[in-house]
């Protein structure tokens, strides 16, 4: 492996490296505690220092600890009748994406991602000028969203965007975004769980010690993000989303 931190059996990192590791596992519990538009960068520095395939495993762990504290912290803004749209067909995106996910080049993935980010962003821009009466609440648009947010989460854990732009989309107020999207990220990533256990064999002993490691950084960062949330006014949440998210997708099509 060639990353710049390489990682060996036992995780000896350098301290280079465990300080970049603890600063974006605050930023996965900052994103978890309510400040969306950070999983591109969290998942290509959590790539840059652990490899591609084997960050999957070590951030689908913290990612699942975010999302048991969020729906308990935000249980009450659920909007189910979204989730009943998005699930059936972001848990087949999940199992396109295990089938194909081994032979799927990195780098062609990444930045057909990228395209499709910054696209999106585009067109919620116009859509923020120009609000279309129909498109956000049609079935297949949800049902195509969701195909999408459940390949890309199990390739690469980049759900996170998609999804921020389907809530954006339907203009879900702060609130209930945070809590729907925190439901929703809870029952696909432990849908996903034994795919990275048993099938790509991401989620080990190993990484599991690992993290260990890292989970005081999630929870701090969790409780950061529940505190900003409350300060944010609800236009400045959807733009400040789509700026994150923007600059994530740049990260990603420029790596």
């Amino acid at each position: 492996m060639n990353d710049l931190f390489s990682l060996s059996e036992q995780f000896q990192l350098s301290w280079p490296a465990w300080a970049t590791a603890f600063a974006v596992t605050f930023l996965i519990g900052l994103s978890k505690g309510g400040v969306k538009g950070m999983g591109v960068f969290i998942v290509t520095m959590m790539a840059f220092i652990f490899g591609g395939k084997a960050s999957t495993g070590i951030v689908l762990i913290l990612f699942m600890l975010g999302d048991i504290m969020a729906v308990s912290y935000y249980r009450r803004d659920t909007q189910w009748k979204y989730l009943r749209q998005l699930l059936p067909a972001m848990m087949v995106g999940v199992l396109v994406g295990v089938w194909i996910g081994k032979d799927l080049p990195e780098l062609l993935f990444k930045r057909a991602m990228a395209i499709i980010i910054l696209f999106s962003i585009l067109l919620l821009f116009y859509w923020e000028k120009y609000p279309p009466k129909e498109v956000p609440d049609n079935p297949l648009f949800a049902r195509f969203m969701g195909f999408l947010a459940g390949f890309t989460t199990m390739i690469g854990n980049l759900a996170g965007p998609l999804a921020s732009i389907y809530f954006l989309a339907i203009r879900l107020p702060k609130a209930q975004f945070i809590g729907t999207a925190a439901w929703l990220f809870f029952i696909i990533n432990i849908f996903k769980f034994p795919f990275h256990i048993f099938v790509w064999e991401t989620v080990t002993i190993e990484t599991l010690a690992l993290n260990l490691r890292l989970i005081p950084s999630t929870v701090l960062g969790f409780v950061a993000g529940v505190f900003l949330v409350k300060y944010i006014k609800e236009q400045q949440y959807r733009y400040l989303i789509l700026f994150l998210t923007a600059i994530g997708a740049l990260v990603l099509l420029i790596r």
